[in-house]
């Protein structure tokens, strides 16, 4: 039985409880211009991670800001590439300048989708994130395409779960236009999280989800209360929570 569970959030997207969320997850997926997000933001938001000892991930979409990124594109190889290359770039420059590193990569949107379903643009996406860095682990959907791709690329793989959105019966998720892909109800939220606490890595919140920061406590809560600490490599988030809570984060190096 699991012991402790990774819990994420997409921030750096332009909404406003990114600093609360922070002090409750124990990653958090950066936007890094694709769909969101510009130089000032990805700093703001890595300053966040590295006071409250959050692990940074990059979080790169298709080119579509337009269309927040849920819109899938067809791209040559050459300029997806491109266009991932940049975003994460984007994203190392700034945490390398505030003396912090990038864990991951997790795709953003419509691009996590394709790829957890297409076996060559998954391919493409873990190559790309080899060839950059080989220490970066890849996150994605679990049991998908985009998980076999990062191993068959020599990646370590980060599986992921959703708590606040529905699934089909095949495993993937709800598309979003569907009534009901995105959960709303707590309690929902709660039961979902527990029921795909043994079988993921890591659950997911959406940060641009207004009720993302009442969730990720109850999800805390619901996990602690069944021996599950909110945890990333094994750093023991719940462990100092309540000094958070006051405003009184630990120096990042308790972290490392």
């Amino acid at each position: 039985m699991k012991t402790h569970l990774d819990l994420n959030a997409d921030l750096g997207e332009g909404y406003p409880f990114d600093a609360e969320l922070m002090q409750v997850i124990s990653s958090a997926n950066i936007a890094c211009g694709g769909h969101a997000g510009n130089v000032d933001s990805m700093r703001t938001t890595v300053r966040l991670a590295h006071q409250y000892g959050v692990r940074i991930g990059a979080h790169p979409s298709y080119p579509d800001r337009e269309g927040f990124g849920r819109k899938s594109m067809t791209l040559t190889p050459s300029q997806l590439v491109f266009s991932l290359t940049a975003q994460l770039w984007a994203l190392k420059a700034v945490s390398i300048e505030e003396g912090v590193s990038v864990a991951y990569v997790k795709p953003h949107g419509a691009l996590y989708n394709d790829a957890a379903r297409d076996p060559v643009l998954a391919r493409q996406i873990a190559q790309m994130i080899r060839e950059i860095d080989p220490d970066l682990a890849l996150m994605g959907l679990a049991d998908s395409e985009l998980i076999k791709a990062g191993r068959e690329a020599g990646l370590q793989v980060i599986e992921e779960g959703f708590a606040d959105r529905a699934y089909l019966p095949d495993g993937s998720l709800m598309p979003r236009e569907q009534a009901g892909a995105v959960l709303e109800d707590t309690q929902a939220v709660i039961v979902q999280a527990l029921a795909l606490s043994q079988r993921v890595d890591s659950l997911c919140l959406h940060g641009d989800n207004p009720a993302a920061l009442t969730q990720a406590h109850a999800i805390r809560d619901a996990l602690r209360k069944a021996g599950i600490r909110i945890s990333a490599d094994d750093n023991p988030v719940d462990a100092i929570v309540g000094d958070r809570a006051f405003g009184n984060p630990p120096p990042p190096n308790e972290w490392e």
